[in-house]
This record gives structure tokens, sequence and C-alpha cells, in this order.
């Protein structure tokens, strides 16, 4: 290990070209943030952009309904009965300037009851819902789904739904008779005030529509809908206090002050008809942290020549044979290349990363960009994990350098396996489908380390490699590129120990 540090850090080149890498990293994602400006008003004012709600967890939350409630003083419930459950959705205009609307729902389409901690957005909640086409639910505080009884609802098959609370506990339950109930699941809202509010609600999210371009890739897009819910057999339990009040959740506002698409309400007798549009689950559409870390994919390539260099230009000038006769053991050699080389790549990594995106998320800000956040541990993953994936890729590198003992082929090699195999999916160059393979199969896969947002299950989304998301989750991904490395360096110590250097 001593021997191959001093190689490395006498070869001044090789030092360089590592710095230069760091450099590159920071230099390129830098100067993504500052070009960075966003569409709704960039420039001094961070206001110009209206903030991302944030929700009890402090993910990026959609928090935009229709709801009609009152206040709950204590603990108490609401019992109501779902008899209709409609919609309409926006579709692409065939005839040019004739609206083209169209009866439906989205399959995350959702109505039902709901406590909430307040009307503002973000604040914790529960409720029991019916969706458009994944039957009932029980969420909470946005990310927590839990299924309940698929099917929908019509007159002659009414879903009853009911939500309880007893101090910070909350349980949803669902009937079909109204008799006999079953349990769909339990929130456990830490914190909860004495007072929240309770009611009824309906939420339709876009209609995502992705199209498949002629030679690859594709685009996305999201159409405006809405849903309408007939509730009936209204029962509130507990201490309830005011008349109902109706509120537009998360209303976007016009220039002249008026709601955009807003959502209504309307009451006869003891029959309740909630008409919204929005969604209440996780944000997945925005910046991320990890976008500005572009920077990465070139200081990469500059990681790779130099891991190569690191072995191959003994093989070059024959230094090979006195490392070989100070050090017999050529496997031991090889591994303690691979850990030298590892360790400084690691180290320039870290530093590149870190920079990178501390600064590079404050100057998105500051040009009116919102940032989806992330939690600490989150930000930490990813900045480590990049560092590590630069590592791991260096480690790569010397394993085909001393494969095949030249540095051109082994510098090509490496490329087509790790670099390309991730420009090819996250451009619009290849069907989802072949991106999602490659970043499963390849060492590129590896990248998965850098996505901060999620999958969620609950909601709709263009999960595509072009769009951030990656198909095998950010350890895993991590995990195929380690053992592609660690099959390349036993491959690499097998070879070394049966040949002549």
């Amino acid at each position: 290990m001593r021997a191959e540090w001093t190689k490395f850090r006498t070869v001044r080149g090789w030092v360089l070209a590592l710095a230069a890498a760091a450099l590159v990293i920071v230099l390129l994602g830098l100067s993504s943030a500052s070009g960075s400006l966003a569409s709704c008003g960039a420039g001094p004012v961070e206001s110009a952009c209206p903030a991302v709600p944030v929700g009890p967890g402090g993910e990026a939350v959609e928090d935009k309904f229709f709801f009609v409630h009152r206040a709950l003083a204590g603990d108490g419930g609401i019992t109501a009965r779902l008899t209709s459950m409609t919609g309409e959705i926006r579709k692409p205009d065939v005839t040019p300037g004739v609206r083209n609307v169209v009866a439906g729902l989205v399959p995350w389409a959702k109505a039902g009851v709901m406590v909430k901690e307040s009307t503002k957005q973000g604040s914790a909640y529960a409720a029991v819902l019916v969706t458009g086409a994944h039957g009932t639910r029980m969420q909470h505080d946005f990310t927590h789904d839990v299924a309940g009884r698929p099917g929908g609802v019509s007159r002659d098959a009414p879903r009853w739904l009911r939500l309880t609370r007893s101090g910070d506990t909350l349980i949803g339950y669902e009937s079909a008779d109204g008799t006999n109930w079953a349990e769909v699941g339990t929130a456990r809202l830490t914190g909860l005030p004495a007072t929240v509010e309770i009611g009824l609600f309906a939420a339709s999210p876009g209609d995502l529509t992705v199209t498949q371009g002629d030679l690859g890739g594709s685009v996305s897009a999201s159409r405006f809908t809405e849903a309408t819910a007939v509730f009936d057999q209204v029962a509130l339990s507990g201490e309830t206090s005011g008349g109902w009040r109706d509120d537009d959740i998360g209303a976007t506002k016009a220039p002249d002050g008026s709601a955009h698409h807003p959502g209504r309400a309307g009451r006869s007798g003891g029959t309740f008809s909630v008409t919204g549009v929005g969604d209440i689950a996780p944000s997945i559409e925005g910046q991320t942290v990890e976008r500005t870390l572009t920077g990465v994919l070139t200081g990469l390539i500059v990681v790779i020549v130099v891991a190569v260099m690191f072995i191959t230009a003994e093989y070059r000038n024959g230094l090979i044979r006195t490392t070989l006769l100070a050090v017999p053991g050529r496997g031991r050699m090889l591994v303690a290349k691979a850990v030298t080389i590892a360790g400084v790549t690691f180290a320039a990594g870290l530093a590149a990363t870190w920079i990178t995106l501390t600064f590079g998320t404050r100057i998105l800000r500051a040009n009116g960009n919102q940032i989806l956040p992330v939690s600490q541990l989150t930000e930490v993953r990813v900045v480590v994990g990049m560092a590590a994936l630069l590592a791991v890729a260096a480690v790569l590198a010397l394993a085909l350098g001393a494969l095949l003992r030249r540095a051109v082929g082994a510098v090509i090699a490496t490329v087509l396996l790790l670099v390309v195999p991730h420009v090819l999916a996250t451009t619009s160059v290849l069907p989802d489908a072949a991106a999602r393979w490659l970043l499963s199969v390849t060492p590129a896969a590896g990248f998965a380390i850098q996505q901060s947002i999620p999958e969620y299950a609950h909601v709709l989304g263009h999960y595509a490699p072009l769009a951030g998301f990656y198909p095998l989750a950010p350890w895993a991904g991590f995990a195929v590129l380690c053992g592609y490395a660690a099959l390349a360096l036993g491959l690499a110590v097998v070879q070394l120990r049966r040949r002549d250097a």
C-alpha cells in the first residue's frame, strides 16, 4: 500500500489529472446551476415562484383538494356514505379551438372523509377514501398508503367510510352496508392538536400521458381533470363547532384574484356534492439536489483515464517486473493498487460532490428555483454515494487495464460499460423499457445512488431514467456496479498469476 501510494503521488500528471476531475465536477455543476433560471420570474426575488408545500416528514407535497369541513375538538369521528364518483378529463383537442372533455376518472382520483390538522397546505392528515381505479385506501401524511377493498362505487353499490380519532390515533373503516365494518388502517399523527378539521373531500390529479418517440425516448404530458363525489348519511361524533365550511385548499390564483380551475361543493338536505381538482400526495415534479452534479459524468471519464494509466503505465515502461520482484504476491499488488486508486478517487470525489451540491443548490434557489426538499440523510447518501461511485469506477477501470494491458482499449471498454449506457438511457435516444433494462444489467446501474426522490406506488408519474428515476433502488444499483468491479478485479488477479509480467 505504501509503495503504491508513493507511486501515485510522485507522478505529477496523475495527481493533477485527478484534481482536474474534481475541478471539472465543481465548475460544470455550478455553471449549470447558474444558468438555470426559474421560468416564473427568476432573479434576486426568491418569492417569484410559489413555495413548494412541505409535509410533516419534510418532503415536498401536492396538497390541493376541495374540503367541506367543521372543527372537531378532542376525540370524535365522521361516517359518510359515498354513492357516486364521477369525473371529467381534458383530452387533446381533436378540432382546433374545440375543447375535448370526456367523462371519466383518472386512476388516483380520490374522495372520502378526512381529519386534517388545519387547512394549511402540508399539515398532517389522515383520510379514508375511494379512488378511481385502486379501490378503498387509507392514506396519511402524504407518503403513507394502505389498500382496502378493491372496486368503485355506484348508487347500486355505495361505499360507507368511517374515520375515528382518539388522541393521536386515527382508525379508518369501510363497509358495504353501513352495518358490517372492516378496518382499513391505523395512523398515528404525533403532535396532532386538540382541535382539528374533519369533513369530506375530493381531489383529482392530472391525466398523465406518455408518448413514445419514433426514434426512441418519450414525452410526458399532464392534463386537467376533476372528480365529483356525492355523499349522504353524513354523521359526526364528538364535539364539533360552527357550520360546514368550504375550502378550496391550494387553489391557484389567476392574475385577477380568482381561482384557476376551482373546486366546488353543493348541499341539498343531507346530501353533499364535492368537486375537487389536484392531489394529496408527495410531489415528484421539480428540481432535485442531484441535478447539480451534472459534471460528474465528465469527471468520471478523467478518473477512468487516470485509473487505467495507474496500471498500464507499468506495463508500457516495463516497471511491472520491478514491482513484482519487490512484491511477489501478484494478487496483493493488484489489490493494493485498487485500494490506493479507490481511496484517492473517493477523497477527491467527496470534496467535489459536497462543494457542488452545497453551493449549487444555493445558486439554484437564488435564481428563483424551487428544489424538492430531502432529508439530511438523503443528501449525505447522494454526496457520499457519488464519491463512492467514482471510486468503484476507478477500480473497474484499473481491473480492465490489468486485463487488457493497453490503455486505449481499457479506457474505451470502461466507457462503453459505464458511461455510454447511462448517456443512452438518460437522453431521448432509447424507449423507456430499453433504458430501464440498460440501467439494470450494466455497471451504469450504479448511478441510481444519486436518486433523491423515490417512486411512490400511489402517485402516478413518468418514472423513467429520462426523468431521473432509476429501475433499481439506490444501494441495489450501486451493488451492481460493485459486482462488476469485483468480478473484473478477480479476473485480473487470476490472469496476472497465470501470465508473465
